[in-house]
């Protein structure tokens, strides 16, 4: 091929230069030639931008120019992707990712807090520019569950997506059970061992994960992003104690994410829940992410793998810049953002069985004035369990069939009333797999 006919170099320039970043340019130098084999194009880095200029990276920057302020990095005319690697809903990765934009540049970014937050006005900006944002690296790691949803399952009418989406959760809940340690020390644990965001509440307050179910719910549903709409429950509360009594039921404890389109609008939850400990999210430890995808052709979907770190975050941006390389090119969510339907959030109201741990009060008659609440609340108990213990609370476990959990808070509400319940309940839902 001639040097007039061979396509131009495709011209990076990376902000944040984190664990993601390194990877990055790893990736680059390591397979070149396979990238441009595979793309038909030279893929270069032209420029970077970070914090820290002086910082020892293990990566020599040195064939890099460098910007300390991200904005110039995605204004400058050798760039023609920006990679936007910092995180953070606002601030410089929003303000560099609009002046990228605006310059005419396509975007591939990690970041799915800003996506779940302006995901709708970005992708009208970019869609009105011509340009592209790709963001397969903001959901759930290595796994490429965007292009499974925008490509492999296109012909598809998606009716639920479901998951773990956050390695430190998971993390926490699955070394619970395998050490008999509990919430707190497990909590400082992932702390030392660099899992958690300079948030925790990210993590364990399951916001993380929720960006990252709001934005799979869009591509998969034809809906604008509603993070605002969703339901939101940490792993906080889980106690060892929960961990074991869903053992020995048979079941696993997983922060789960579930979205489903429903007469009402869209069902979003994020919250600690029960999975068949035989099931696929059963059976998943560690710090390791699966995503369920159901479509009404193709049936059930299962997607396992890293959901963070170097390699596997690295992986997925990759992905994203040899399509731009390719000159694949799709809307943001997989169809114009003028199209995207604007719907209601709705509660979740699909019946399912809950797991109910109380305290009550060792006494005659307390057992029966908290099943006399349920079945007046419409709530039937499939069974029940009481353990041994010590003092004057006594643990008690309860299965429910399948409720609405409307009707289970209302019983939580009339047992209060009881004068025999200590402490709030915990109600989690346990889902069907």
């Amino acid at each position: 091929m001639s040097d007039s006919l061979r396509p131009q170099p495709l011209r990076l320039g990376i902000a944040g230069l984190g664990t993601v970043g390194i990877g990055v340019l790893k990736i680059l130098r390591k397979e070149a030639a396979m990238l441009t084999a595979r793309t038909g194009r030279e893929i270069t880095v032209t420029a970077v931008s970070a914090r820290n200029r002086s910082k020892d990276r293990g990566v020599s920057l040195d064939d890099y120019a460098w910007e300390d302020d991200p904005v110039a990095l995605a204004q400058r005319d050798d760039v023609d992707i920006f990679v936007e690697l910092m995180g953070g809903s606002d601030g410089p990765a929003k303000a560099a990712t609009e002046a990228a934009l605006a310059a005419g540049k396509d975007v591939v970014t990690a970041n799915k807090a800003m996506l779940a937050i302006h995901g709708q006005e970005l992708a009208e900006t970019a869609e009105a520019a011509g340009r592209v944002i790709r963001f397969e690296a903001a959901v759930a790691g290595g796994i490429p569950v965007v292009k499974a949803l925008t490509e492999g399952l296109a012909g598809n009418n998606i009716t639920r997506v479901m998951g773990v989406m956050n390695g430190t959760c998971n993390y926490i809940l699955t070394r619970m059970e395998a050490t008999g340690s509990g919430y707190n020390t497990l909590f400082e644990e992932a702390n030392k061992l660099g899992y958690l965001e300079a948030d925790p509440n990210l993590d364990v307050g399951g916001i993380d994960a929720g960006h990252k179910l709001a934005l799979l719910a869009s591509v998969a549903f034809g809906t604008r992003v509603a993070f605002d709409k969703m339901e939101l429950e940490g792993i906080q509360r889980i106690t060892l104690d929960d961990i074991r009594a869903a053992a020995d039921m048979g079941f696993k404890i997983k922060l789960l994410g579930v979205s489903q389109m429903t007469g009402r609008g869209l069902e979003q939850r994020m919250a600690p829940c029960l999975v068949p400990a035989s099931s696929p999210l059963g059976q998943l430890d560690g710090g390791t992410n699966m995503v369920v995808l159901e479509g009404d052709a193709v049936g059930q979907i299962v997607l396992r793998g890293a959901g963070a770190g170097e390699g596997p975050t690295a992986s997925a941006v990759l992905s994203d810049i040899c399509d731009v390389a390719r000159g694949f090119r799709l809307p943001v969510f997989g169809q114009p953002a003028g199209t995207l339907r604007e719907v209601d959030g709705a509660q979740s109201n699909t019946p399912a069985p809950y797991y109910l741990r109380l305290t009550l009060q060792d006494k005659p008659g307390a057992l029966a004035k908290v099943a006399s609440v349920l079945g007046e609340s419409g709530v039937s108990i499939h069974r029940m369990r009481q353990y041994d213990h010590e003092g004057a609370g006594a643990p008690v476990l309860i299965v429910t069939h399948k409720t609405q959990r409307a009707a289970l808070d209302l019983a939580i509400t009339g047992m209060a009333g009881t004068g025999v319940v200590e402490g709030e309940p915990v109600a989690l839902r346990i889902e069907t797999v």
